[in-house]
């Protein structure tokens, strides 16, 4: 009987270093990475990529399964949309896209282990690791679908779905460049089980101004610039931008129009195929 113990110990220790089902997937997404990014932009290597994403696209639909989202295209493609590193949108969240015309509403349904690996990518950019971090913070939002920043300036408090473990939605304003002014993107993230849907609007609410935290913006940026610093103007304006937001996020719950944001925050979460 020793021989049926030995086969029991070496299928364990097969199971116990088998490959987690994401892998087939990374690997082919690595390969492409390393092809594309030293290949010469041309008709036959962009032939070469399209197949190349197309195929990663086919993978995804295989480990996340069929997936409809009210009020978006079901033709669902890679939320990665490039290869080519340095290429703006490069390191997109791994996962299936979906938006509709204009990308006006973008969603992204991945699962927790792409979206592990996906943090651990980003870590010299300065992402939190743990996933509960990562949604409270800018960067998350910044990465995971546009090449344009964002700036996070409060939390909607949504219901959570008996059956999700997570259901975050935040309050925040993208831009190329200055990200300070009146929020209109509304951001809803939720994880089931092993599945992570992430629903961005981008033009979903009209807020506004307020004053008590303009006040704070104006002190920041009028303290001096530590010359010290070789971004001294830029850490002087990150640094008046973190009162200002902490100040917004206070300050939010208090306005007019925030009862109307997290009614549209539930919303977006309404438009997932929670069970």
């Amino acid at each position: 009987m020793k021989w049926l113990a030995l086969l029991c110990l070496s299928l364990f220790a097969a199971s116990a270093n088998a490959a987690p089902p994401e892998q087939h997937y990374l690997d082919l997404r690595d390969r492409g990475i390393a092809k594309f990014s030293k290949a010469t932009e041309n008709d036959e290597t962009t032939k070469q990529h399209d197949a190349a994403i197309n195929e990663l696209t086919g993978v995804l639909r295989g480990l996340i399964g069929p997936v409809t989202i009210k009020g978006l295209p079901a033709d669902a493609k890679s939320n990665v949309d490039t290869l080519y590193k340095g290429d703006s949108g490069f390191g997109h969240l791994d996962g299936l896209g979906f938006a509709t015309e204009g990308d006006k509403i973008q969603a992204v349904v991945t699962t927790t282990g792409l979206l592990k690996h996906w943090l651990a990518e980003h870590r010299k950019d300065g992402m939190p690791q743990e996933i509960d971090a990562a949604f409270k913070s800018d960067s998350f939002y910044y990465a995971a679908i546009q090449d344009s920043a964002f700036g996070k300036y409060a939390e909607l408090p949504i219901t959570k779905p008996a059956s999700a473990s997570v259901a975050v939605a935040v309050l925040g304003l993208r831009g190329n460049g200055d990200i300070k002014g009146a929020p209109t993107e509304i951001d809803v993230i939720v994880i089931q089980g092993e599945k992570v849907y992430f629903v961005a609007a981008s033009d979903a609410i009209k807020t506004g101004t307020i004053p008590a935290c303009e006040a704070v913006w104006k002190q920041g940026m009028a303290k001096p610039i530590d010359k010290k610093d070789p971004r001294g103007d830029m850490t002087r304006e990150d640094n008046a931008m973190t009162a200002f937001t902490q100040c917004f996020a206070r300050a939010a719950p208090s306005q007019t129009w925030f009862a109307a944001a997290v009614k549209k925050a539930q919303a977006q979460l309404d438009m997932l195929p929670l069970r």
